[in-house]
This record gives structure tokens, sequence and C-alpha cells, in this order.
């Protein structure tokens, strides 16, 4: 939906995730999860209940999304853990996602900041 977003990829993870920021910004549609669970560690307000599930195509810039190892397994994810980068193929292409540099880290963050602050005061005046 040619939308700009961040990505984490974390082989530590046993779970893919994407945030309820994402879902509605994109107005993704959501199913109930076939099996509901809880997580703790991503929410500041304690734990969080994961009982809908959502299908998201990305390209090669994604938003909000926490991939971890059922990502990794499902599509044979190369991971080069000198240079962090995640190799795949798709549709028949290599695929490198690539980490962001610390300076692109802090332009990406202050970026999506401002940008949440315009949309709390587009909100506020509604």
């Amino acid at each position: 939906m040619e939308k700009i977003c961040s990505l984490i990829i974390d082989d530590g993870s046993c779970t893919d995730v994407a945030s309820q920021r994402l879902i509605e910004k994109l107005a993704l549609k959501t199913s109930p999860h076939p099996r509901p669970y809880k997580l703790q560690w991503l929410s500041e307000n304690g734990e969080l209940v994961v009982d809908r599930q959502v299908l998201i195509c990305f390209s090669m810039e994604a938003s909000h999304l926490l991939l971890g190892r059922p990502w990794q397994y499902d599509r044979d994810i190369v991971h080069n853990g000198v240079t962090n980068k995640f190799s795949f193929v798709h549709k028949g292409k290599k695929v490198t996602f690539k980490p962001l540099s610390p300076s692109e880290v802090c332009e990406d963050q202050i970026k999506m900041r401002v940008k949440r602050e315009q949309e709390r005061k587009e909100e506020k005046k509604n």
C-alpha cells in the first residue's frame, strides 16, 4: 500500500506479531485467532491477549512487525550473523533485508514520533 514502516526480525522470538496501530492505519482486516494466547513482554501495560490474526502482504519495506522463528522457518530464511542480514527467495528472486545504521534508526524513530504527534493533533481536531 506504498507505506513505509519499521520491521524487527528476531530469531529468538517464537511468535510473529503485528501492532494494533499498523492494523488500524492500513485498515487491515483481522479474523479470530484459532488459538488465542497471552504475551506479557510486548506491552508496557502488562499482559496482552492475542485473539485476532491478520494476513500481511509486504514488500521490502514493512511495518511494526516482529518476525520470529515461524516466519523464518516457513520461508527458509538464511541469517548471516556477522552482517545481520536476512536473505530468502521470493517469486524466484533473492531478497536481502539489511539492518539500519544507528543514524537511520534514529531518523526513523523521529519520523514515526512526528507522524504520531500529527495524528494525535488531527484526532483532537475531530
